[in-house]
């Protein structure tokens, strides 16, 4: 057989030089790539020479609500990696955790401890649509330690944030959902394992923390307990109970400066979130009540305390002031009454389970130099913004005007410590970005994976300065695909709401920097759409704007123009003053604030850019 041919080109030649040695070079950079196999347990329990990750594990949250499954993890911010150590009390054939979009069993990203009857092995693996489990080609989880101690089994390993592999979690800024699993039988392969088929569960919590060191308290500190009184939790999978807490009278005004949540022992893994609310000033007076938040009979006036103090979630450490500021309490202008939610998660419908968890307030009377403030950013709580149903996807964003701030900001503008996020059950995502000049020029909070059931008060990695004549915008994504009529705003669990309650100092007079569309251009709204399906009998205006939304025929159309008259229409802002009035100035049919630029997406290094370190 003659390989060469007389007649071919050099060009030819050099052709298939070049095509041969690209061909070698991938098979050499294939060989290179992590191994696509399970580690063998046995191999790695002795080995001295693995290093083990930052000691001690900072954070950790209960998993299972029994506790029986404890995560505790650590993060490296220079090297981009987080390392995990899961605790079992009880192990019997192997052990599931992973992380998912919003905690779902399908398309996951996991890590499996398992054995086949004669060896114990490790591996990074991931879920299809079906739930069936895989390992996955590119092992990214790299075991460091697997001991048995006397109070469980656990396991030590370590991911990057960023693997750049489709198939696993990017690990990000804002709510993880963790899911875990135990395996009652071996595996003779890992491909047997179906997690529909197993005892699984969901968690949430922040993976990503600051690193900032705890600040010293000083001198004079004192502590109030915002607790349960000895509730006794009910049998069921939620429950929010409500409970409202008189401060001692005539109390003098003092500087909450670190809160940290007080849980009952045995119940780490029922109560899930905790918020402590001030009432009302103008009150003089609110019930004693102790029940269901949700429930009928309630006190109305616990519908004005809304005025945020303090709020934990499970995983959440003490949260810290900045040395400069402190929230007041106590004193003119404040209210002797607090209100205490306290989320209960008993999926296990546990009975006759006593609680008293809280939260504990430290404060001093050694005022710092600044009051800190809470500022609300969104939309104004109104069935004006609604959401169409069946949408996989829709957004909604309210705006915090450069009228608004040129208002009511000082020359030297505010700094933005903290920040909670707020939605209903529909909410998806927040994020809340900083724009100057017309350009995005900074991310205020981000959660993408954002759950109402986990809610707390997030610090800023970085203080954020807000000008006179900046904009904030705050965006929330909505999913309505199970819902059958539209979704609008307001206060009921099954509307929504799109809020950022902001953490700054110093204190000024601005208490709310909201936005909704104007009323008019809703109504040509309804006028238009009603008269384009031929219902030439609308009522439009005859009835309020939520049977005006759920009269309309929800079809594509009808929800791409609603989404496109939020994006262009003018808006009603809402420029309060902490009396509730509007500063002075014309806030009615303003237009939406122009952005000319928009942040680009942060790159880690395996995709070609990188993130910015602690």
């Amino acid at each position: 057989m003659r390989i060469f041919n007389k007649h071919l080109r050099l060009q030819d030649v050099t052709i298939m030089y070049f095509t041969a040695l690209a061909a070698l070079m991938v098979i050499l950079v294939a060989s290179y790539q992590a191994p696509s196999f399970p580690v063998d347990v046995s191999s790695i329990k002795q080995s001295p020479s693995r290093s083990l990750p930052p000691l001690p594990m900072p954070f950790r949250a209960p998993l299972d609500p029994r506790g029986e499954l404890q995560l505790a993890w650590n993060i490296s911010y220079a090297k981009q990696e987080i390392y995990m150590e899961l605790q079992v009390a009880e192990l019997k054939h192997g052990v599931v955790l992973g992380m998912s979009d919003r905690g779902e069993l399908t398309n996951a990203d996991l890590v499996v401890l398992w054995d086949s009857g004669t060896k114990s092995y490790f591996g990074d693996a991931w879920s299809d649509s079906e739930g069936h489990v895989s390992l996955d080609s590119q092992q990214d989880y790299e075991l460091i330690e697997a001991k048995e101690k006397p109070d469980g089994f656990y396991l030590l390993f370590k991911r990057p944030f960023s693997t750049c592999d489709p198939k696993d979690y990017l690990i990000e800024e804002g709510t993880v959902h963790i899911i875990y699993g135990l395996l009652d039988q071996p595996l003779a392969s890992l491909e047997e394992l179906n997690l529909s088929r197993i005892h699984t569960g969901v968690q949430r919590v922040l993976m990503l923390r600051p690193d900032d060191p705890s600040p010293t308290l000083g001198p004079d500190l004192q502590t109030i307990d915002v607790v349960a009184p000895d509730v006794i939790i009910p049998s069921q999978e939620t429950t929010y109970w409500c409970f409202i807490q008189k401060l001692p009278e005539n109390m003098p005004k003092n500087h909450i400066i670190m809160y940290e949540s007080v849980i009952t022992p045995g119940n780490e893994a029922i109560v899930h979130h905790i918020e402590v609310f001030e009432c009302s000033p103008d009150m003089m007076d609110v019930p004693q009540y102790s029940g269901s938040c949700d429930d009928n009979m309630k006190p109305r006036k616990l519908n004005y305390c809304r005025h945020v103090l303090a709020a934990w979630a499970m995983g959440a450490e003490a949260f810290y002031y900045p040395p400069d500021a402190g929230l007041a309490i106590g004193g003119p202008g404040s209210s002797r009454f607090l209100r205490l939610e306290v989320h209960y998660h008993n999926p296990l419908l546990i009975a006759g389970r006593r609680d008293s968890s809280g939260i504990r307030l430290h404060y001093t009377p050694r005022l710092r130099r600044y009051d800190a403030g809470i500022m609300e950013l969104g939309l104004v709580y109104t069935p004006v913004m609604a959401i169409p149903p069946k949408q996989h996807t829709f957004y909604l964003t309210g705006y915090c005007t450069s009228k608004c701030t040129q208002t009511a900001l000082p020359p030297g503008g505010i700094y933005v410590f903290a920040s909670q996020l707020h939605t209903h059950l529909a909410g998806r995502g927040v994020r809340t970005v900083l724009v100057r000049g017309g350009k995005e020029v900074e991310i205020v909070q981000e959660d993408q994976h954002f759950s109402t059931h986990y809610q707390t008060i997030r610090v800023l990695r970085k203080m954020v300065n807000i000008l006179p004549g900046d904009v904030l915008l705050t965006k929330c994504t909505y999913n309505t695909e199970d819902r059958s009529k539209p979704t609008v705003g307001g206060f009921g669990i099954m509307e929504e709401m799109c809020v950022n309650y902001i953490h700054y100092y110093p204190r000024i007079q601005l208490e709310l920097c909201k936005s909704h569309i104007d009323m008019g251009y809703l109504q040509k709204y309804f006028n238009f759409i009603n008269r384009f399906h031929g219902n030439e009998q609308c009522v439009c205006g005859e009835v309020d704007v939520t049977q005006q939304f759920s009269q309309l025929d929800w079809d594509d159309f009808t929800g791409e123009v609603l989404d496109s008259l939020y994006n262009t229409a003018p808006i009603f802002m809402h420029c309060n003053q902490s009396t509730a009035r509007l500063f002075p100035g014309e806030w009615e049919k303003q237009p939406i604030p122009v952005v000319t630029s928009t942040l680009e997406k942060h790159r880690y290094p395996c995709e070609g850019g990188a993130v910015p370190t602690s």
